[in-house]
């Protein structure tokens, strides 16, 4: 009976509150990053421009309200990426796997966030994207190249996704990696 009635119980709770996390999705310009945010809220390839400034959508995803801030990639705008900061639980970082000529400002852009006070307890989840192009970096190779293993990232939870926006492979898998690793707020 006690078992059934603390069953009951906490299936009232989930029922009643609501659970969130805000996510920042950042990366360099023409990673992706538009494109995964609206595959995942329509299921669809949307047509996509560079992003000025930032798109916000929120998905549902089991039970979880996620509340997704793209923020435009491009040199221009990731100086005003620490404007973003503020109450994230999760990263996004999207990284385009063919883009070879720039992995180098791609580290040294994710190593600036990992360096962030305010970011200090959010998870990170690296999305490898463009896995389908003919020399994309596997996901093994791009931990390698981001410096992923070498670098001291303390407590902090990372993984990094092989991910194709286009056709959604990897999306869902990065979903539910952030369902079991980010610090979900209750409302």
């Amino acid at each position: 009976m006690g078992l059934a009635m603390g069953r009951l119980l906490g299936l009232s709770y989930r029922l009643t509150k609501q659970l969130e996390a805000r996510i920042l999705m950042l990366g360099l310009d023409a990673g992706g990053k538009t494109t995964i945010l609206y595959r995942l809220k329509t299921g669809e390839v949307a047509s996509t421009i560079a992003t000025v400034g930032f798109n916000i959508e929120t998905i549902e995803y089991k039970n979880i309200s996620f509340t997704f801030w793209d923020v435009g990639g491009n040199a221009p705008n990731r100086p005003l990426w620490k404007y973003y900061f503020h109450d994230t639980q999760g990263m996004v970082f999207v990284v385009d796997s063919g883009d070879r000529d720039r992995i180098r400002l791609a580290r040294d852009e994710l190593n600036t966030l990992l360096n962030a006070e305010e970011l200090r307890d959010a998870a990170l989840l690296v999305l490898a994207n463009k896995q389908d192009l003919p020399k994309a970096m596997s996901s093994a190779e791009m931990a390698q190249e981001l410096g992923l293993h070498h670098r001291s990232l303390g407590n902090r939870r990372w993984h990094i996704q092989s991910a194709r926006a286009t056709s959604g492979e990897g999306l869902y898998e990065g979903l539910d990696w952030l369902c079991t690793n980010v610090n979900i707020k209750v409302r």
